[in-house]
């Protein structure tokens, strides 16, 4: 069966997505006019917003009927603008000129501009959180917050480190990317008084963010920029030890360890033709394949717990759509 984004996925809460879209203006309004120039810059260069449509999807799959959706909108909302202050944030950290095809905010105004927009965009998070009006969902993204800081420095503490292991790869995954999808879910079910979901939730979220990284960090291999939206090779260029490389040193001996060993060391892609074709040949990458699909399968084991609806259908098609990206 093929899966389609919009009908498969998006639908079920379409008109909740639609109307996010109001919370999102709200919340970059500024003052400031640079601020919001920036703002809208980067919320407007926004990809599928998966995040939020996971968290009115969790919602719904919560039990949450039409008329209470507004909380979960907003919720959907404050979920968007965190995940665009950090990657306004990553962008600045690893000096990129291109997000999804776009010249980034630190490329269009400079760094200062972009890490302060940032900041503003995380505060304003919290400021519409505090409107829900719920200690425990507050005290969830404060911590949810700091980890996804911890897993940033992480990631920059790893980089041009060799010797780094699978399971600091995978701490590192969860707090840049799986910690944000859990809030979305999680947060979901704090709102909806569902404690019995959140666990569930947190897993599948947790899971399917894992697998969604591993699925980047392979087709930083095997595709090309304009589908990529970033340029092919970025990661290494840096130095990151991503999960292909990772398993690529585990795989190989001689000289084509030494080239793996020394790109993460040194970074740059003087050597970039020849570390993709190792990349590629050693079975680094089936390997990759097969954790992505285990992580996936993993998630939608956790939805099991959640009654059946269309709603844990489109959660299920995600996860599955997300796994056919390398398929």
């Amino acid at each position: 069966m093929t899966i389609d984004f919009k009908q498969d996925i998006l639908a079920p809460v379409a008109t909740d997505f639609a109307a996010m879209d109001k919370f999102i203006n709200e919340g970059i309004t500024s003052k400031v006019a640079l601020v919001m120039a920036v703002s809208k810059h980067v919320v407007e260069a926004g990809g599928k917003r998966m995040r939020p449509i996971m968290c009115l999807l969790a919602a719904k799959a919560c039990g949450a009927t039409d008329l209470q959706m507004d909380p979960y909108r907003k919720l959907a909302a404050i979920i968007e603008m965190l995940h665009t202050a950090t990657l306004v944030h990553d962008d600045v950290v690893d000096e990129s000129g291109l997000r999804r095809g776009r010249p980034t905010a630190n490329a269009t105004w400079n760094n200062q501009t972009a890490v302060l927009v940032g900041d503003f965009l995380i505060s304003r998070a919290f400021d519409l959180l505090v409107d829900l009006d719920n200690m425990i969902l507050l005290k969830d993204f404060s911590t949810g917050t700091c980890e996804i800081a911890e897993g940033e420095v992480l990631q920059l503490q790893a980089q041009h480190q060799p010797e780094t292991t699978e399971q600091t790869y995978l701490d590192i995954i969860h707090g840049k990317t799986s910690r944000l999808f859990e809030l979305a879910t999680e947060g979901a079910a704090i709102i909806a008084g569902k404690p019995e979901y959140r666990e569930p939730l947190r897993l599948f979220a947790g899971h399917f963010g894992n697998a969604f990284q591993i699925i980047d960090d392979i087709l930083d291999y095997t595709s090309d920029a304009e589908t990529l939206g970033k340029n092919i090779g970025d990661d290494l260029m840096e130095g990151k030890p991503t999960l292909p490389l990772i398993s690529a040193l585990a795989n190989t001996q001689g000289e084509e360890h030494e080239i793996i060993r020394k790109s993460i060391a040194t970074g740059g892609t003087s050597d970039l033709d020849r570390v993709i074709e190792i990349v590629q040949t050693s079975g680094a990458l089936d390997y990759c394949s097969r954790r992505a699909t285990e992580e996936t399968q993993a998630a939608i084991q956790a939805l099991n717990h959640l009654p059946e609806s269309e709603y844990r259908q489109a959660l299920y098609n995600l996860a599955q759509l997300a796994l056919h990206r390398i398929q």
